[in-house]
């Protein structure tokens, strides 16, 4: 009857430190963190004052958008990366490879 020989008051105390500890750890590690998230944080600078006012964009017409348009469409289309679409699988068949030695292993 070993079953009976343990002091089962040690071992539960010493299940609940265990489990203590790794739960204020986790606490701990929550604050870490967080702390890190604060003392790190982007704080936004202060707009410097403008001192010109910005330039005057050009106009465009309607001619300059559409072939803006067009390149941008003919360099999206034209990117000579194709692929095939057949996968081409190729076996090797090899005398020996330890894998298939099943009689070895068994």
């Amino acid at each position: 009857m070993t079953f009976l020989a343990v002091n089962w008051g040690n071992a539960l105390l010493i299940t609940g430190v265990g489990f203590g500890l790794v739960f204020a750890v986790l606490v701990l590690l929550i604050f870490i963190v967080k702390g890190f998230g604060v003392v790190f944080v982007q704080k936004p600078k202060a707009q410097a004052p403008a001192a010109a006012p910005a330039a005057k964009a050009e106009e465009t017409t309607d001619e300059t958008d559409m072939a803006a348009i067009a390149y941008v469409l003919h360099t999206f289309y034209n990117q000579h990366d194709e692929e095939s679409d057949v996968l081409t699988f190729r076996h090797d068949d090899v005398a020996y490879s330890p894998w298939n030695q099943k009689s070895i292993i068994f």
